[in-house]
């Protein structure tokens, strides 16, 4: 979809040297173990394919996608490190997963799929076995874990797959008192020695999301998978991303599209829930929710200059609103018109936005429309060079 602003009215930059930094600060807490970023949902709204450039260039062995058309992306951009995609449907182009190299993340009803497929291309399937631990979400369960192991080492004596990986995923890492995440980590090396008895050989074994490559280095195993860290944002409540080392890799930026002159008592917005309490200035900024500025966050801090003002009002579909209070008279002319606006970045913070809106960091930067322009600083230029391509990127077992 093309952008419906120009960078000039409204941006968001991504600092890739930001993500290159995130990358090397969260490859030496999870050491010796390799590191899988996570690029889903568009690189978490911050660009799937530049993010992922950078994060290889930083020493990421791994991508990780949600879906199998974003690792199919990512292959056509040229990227050929190991990809790993979990979350599938009947839908899913299983067939175009095993031509392109992509790992394939198997939870049940999957492996039959997944074998048919590779029985259509006459090529075996890298697959990862997902068991549930406690998440409640796709894995597994403990019952059916025997018979999928099996059935997994009944094809790849076929030569039908490989099994390169077993996974699952932590509920609550991000509240390390929490004993839940003890729990499922017991139940992960149950389900991997049984899995070993079972004849399977992983390549890789991986549980550790974002918190707990911070929290649990126990969590760690061979690989552990990146996700919001990478763009700068710490996963725990009580803890910022300058504690954790990281730099905030998204900038969201506009400018001033209208001020004037007010009296006491101005009602601002929709349902004028917020009025001016003297004579003021009103700023107006031409970003709203349909540009994914949260429609909840009335009261979010915004830059204008060297000042951070509040939102004031609803914030409505295409604009909102900020109280300059009485110190910027504009009768004479619209001094601060086209004056540059940050709603958040390093600062404000994403997590004062999310905040206001009653919601966590990771859901404020995903939900940035992709009608906003992404400027991207520190870019590395493409180069087209014939690489050696990573095991199992043609198809072919490693």
């Amino acid at each position: 979809m093309v952008a419906e602003h120009s960078p000039g009215e409204c941006r968001v930059e991504i600092d890739l040297e930001a993500i290159r930094h995130n990358l090397r600060t969260i490859a030496s807490a999870a050491h010796p173990a390799q590191v899988m970023t996570v690029v889903k949902a568009d690189g978490y709204g911050h660009g799937m394919i530049p993010v992922a450039r950078a994060a290889v260039e930083a020493g990421s062995a791994w991508l990780g996608t949600a879906h199998i058309q974003e690792a199919l992306a990512l292959r056509e951009a040229g990227i050929q490190v190991p990809i790993l995609a979990w979350l599938h449907t009947p839908a899913t182009d299983f067939e175009a997963a095993i031509v392109a190299g992509i790992d394939i993340g198997v939870s049940s009803w999957e492996l039959e799929h997944v074998i048919a497929a590779a029985r259509a291309q006459q090529c075996p399937a890298r697959v990862h076995l997902k068991i549930d631990t406690g998440l409640g979400r796709n894995g597994s369960t403990a019952e059916r874990w025997d018979a999928l192991l099996d059935e997994a080492v009944e094809y790849q004596d076929q030569g039908l797959l490989r099994v390169v990986g077993i996974f699952t995923h932590l509920a609550v890492a991000d509240e390390p008192s929490r004993d839940e995440t003890d729990q499922q980590l017991q139940r992960f090396r149950e389900a991997v020695a049984m899995a070993e008895d079972a004849g399977v050989d992983p390549e890789v074994r991986h549980a550790a999301n974002t918190p707990a490559i911070f929290s649990r280095p126990d969590s760690h195993f061979d690989l552990v998978r990146a996700g919001v860290a990478v763009y700068g944002l710490s996963p725990f409540p009580g803890q910022t991303s300058q504690d954790l080392g990281l730099i905030p890799a998204m900038t969201f930026k506009t400018i001033v599209a209208n001020c004037k002159d007010v009296p006491t008592g101005q009602g601002v917005s929709y349902g004028l829930e917020y009025r001016t309490a003297q004579p003021s200035t009103l700023a107006l900024i031409p970003v709203g929710y349909s540009d994914g500025v949260p429609r909840s966050a009335s009261g979010a801090p915004v830059r204008i200059g060297d000042e951070v003002f509040s939102v004031s009002g609803r914030i409505a579909m295409d604009q909102l609103v900020v109280d300059l209070g009485p110190g910027h008279v504009v009768a004479e002319g619209c001094s601060l018109l086209g004056q540059e606006v940050t709603l958040f970045g390093a600062d404000p913070s994403v997590d004062l936005w999310a905040a206001a809106a009653g919601t966590i960091n990771y859901e404020i930067v995903t939900r940035v429309a992709s009608r906003v322009p992404r400027v991207y600083l520190n870019e590395t230029p493409v180069i087209p060079a014939f690489a050696d391509v990573a095991p199992g990127a043609t198809g072919e077992p490693s």
